[in-house]
């Protein structure tokens, strides 16, 4: 399965200077598939290490010397790594944090040698107080689930991608093609991008044997609560968990979860699930300049899910998208909102983690809200999700009036329209705005 950070890593490769690789992101989104399909294709050899599952390697890293844990290696695997040749991937390397100390030392004396780290449950590893981290000796890379092109080139619509990334075709694109795109884009709210749920549509077309390896997926996140929090805090982390879904779209108000428990417990849980990138937080900022952070309030967000095929399978809003006309109208909205978030996020620079924000103001008999807000060419474009072609724009227009802004983004299933100040952009084009 093709995806698009496989290009990223060749760049990498091929990089004079290049650092050890950390690749970060959630439980199951493809992340040892990729690095080992890298290697396979891409090296002579690839040499994997499994904390996890092989817990001898650990012995390895003992000595921070790259010569001494080289030659440890040939010894315990039979393979020696020859820099230049050999991709060395220490896999669920939160098991061993010394291998993750040892990376500054490879870059240091022996930066010819490519190391790729990762792990299931990195995060919490990474934000241990004890970690000495090698700052600046390392490049994080960030992965995430399927964005819609890639969940389009999985299925064998790679021509159509192609032809969406030009920009200059949007306007061209006949009417049949927009109807066609848009029942993709509603598979993919079925599917998502879980990299072992559209493996399984692409290979029996079965939507059913789908929905099961996603209810799947829900169980394995779940399991892991034990791995992330006491006992005692497990039934905080699955209140988080199964809530998220159901507030898309709408500030999140930690009562609305569970009145009964203290605001507090909750919020510890759900920054849990933020580490381990299973939610991400959209947060209010004033949007009156850059960057967005500076304007954030820190007591007001909104949360997305980490895949929307997920979100379908926690919500069982399945039957509403698979009969609805205007995409918007599912789930009150949370499903397009959704969607538009992991959008934003898939196409976002792998080399940093992404950030999310919204706009709101709220005055007596004048409340406004825009459903995002991004940065492109440094200047700030102001998001709304709108049903039907027309519809009114109001909170939009008072955005780019108030802050001067030249153009505002309508997302909705109308076609392709650049009329000034608001451009009305189809939910399958995304990327070709934003990339």
């Amino acid at each position: 399965m093709k995806r698009d950070i496989y290009q990223t890593l060749c760049d990498w490769k091929k990089t004079s200077n290049h650092k050890p690789l950390l690749l970060r992101g959630a439980r199951q989104i493809g992340k040892t598939y990729i690095i080992k399909e890298f290697g396979q294709k891409e090296f002579d050899s690839i040499i994997t290490l499994n904390f996890e599952r092989n817990e001898e390697f650990k012995e390895i890293f003992n000595s921070y010397d790259p010569k001494d844990i080289i030659e440890k290696i040939s010894l315990y695997t039979g393979k020696k790594p020859e820099p230049g040749n050999t991709l060395l991937f220490l896999d669920e390397i939160q098991d061993c944090p010394q291998a993750i100390i040892s990376l500054r030392y490879f870059f240091e004396e022996m930066p010819e040698l490519h190391i790729i780290a990762a792990g299931s449950l990195l995060e919490f590893t990474l934000e241990s107080e004890n970690l000495k981290m090698p700052v600046g000796r390392i490049q994080y890379l960030y992965l995430f689930p399927l964005s819609f092109g890639e969940f389009i080139d999985a299925i064998g619509q790679g021509n159509l991608r192609t032809y969406l990334i030009d920009y200059k075709n949007l306007s061209k694109l006949p009417r049949t093609l927009h109807d066609k795109l848009h029942e993709l884009v509603r598979k993919y709210f079925l599917l998502g991008g879980m990299p072992e749920v559209v493996q399984e549509y692409c290979n029996s077309q079965d939507i059913l044997n789908c929905r099961k390896i996603q209810r799947s997926i829900i169980d394995t996140y779940i399991d892991d609560f034990a791995k992330y929090a006491r006992k005692s805090k497990h039934r905080y982390l699955k209140k988080i968990f199964n809530a998220v879904p159901t507030m898309v779209g709408q500030k999140f108000i930690y009562s609305h979860v569970d009145s009964t428990i203290k605001s507090r417990e909750l919020k510890e849980a759900l920054e849990v699930l933020e580490m381990a990138g299973i939610v991400y937080r959209v947060k209010r900022t004033s949007g009156g300049g850059l960057p967005l952070e500076t304007g954030v309030k820190e007591s007001y967000f909104k949360m997305v899910f980490l895949d929307i095929g997920l979100l379908h399978a926690v919500n069982g809003v399945y039957a509403d998208t698979v009969r609805a006309t205007d995409f918007t109208a599912i789930y009150n909205g949370a499903v397009a909102e959704q969607f538009v978030g992991q959008e934003i996020i898939a196409y976002h620079s792998p080399f940093t983690k992404s950030s999310l924000y919204y706009w709101t103001r709220e005055a007596k008999n004048s409340n406004a809200e825009l459903d995002y807000l991004i940065v492109k060419n440094s200047e700030i474009i102001p998001i709304e999700i709108k049903s039907g072609s027309k519809g009114r724009m109001k909170s939009l227009l008072m955005f780019l009036e108030n802050y001067k802004i030249d153009t505002g983004i309508k997302i909705s299933q109308a076609e392709f329209d650049e009329e000034f100040p608001i451009m009305s952009l189809p939910f399958y084009a995304i990327e070709s705005f934003l990339t």
